[in-house]
């Protein structure tokens, strides 16, 4: 197995070489994993969106009872 040289600030460039280091099933495995965390990022993004409504001033009528 080769070793995968370590990078302080890698780029995209540096960092798809290091990746096409590993075998097959851990790329594989590593697609499904950033596939995972981009649908997590897309979900997070829309909950935000549609919390919005309530960051609104005049929706803070009870803050004073808190």
């Amino acid at each position: 197995m080769k070793k995968v040289k370590t990078i302080s600030n890698p780029n995209v460039a540096e960092i798809k070489e290091m990746i096409l280091q590993l075998p097959q099933k851990q790329i594989l495995a590593l697609i499904s994993e950033i596939e995972e965390e981009i649908d997590w990022m897309a979900i997070t993004q829309l909950a935000e969106m549609g919390f919005k409504e309530w960051n609104d001033p005049e929706e803070n009528i009870y803050d004073k009872y808190q």
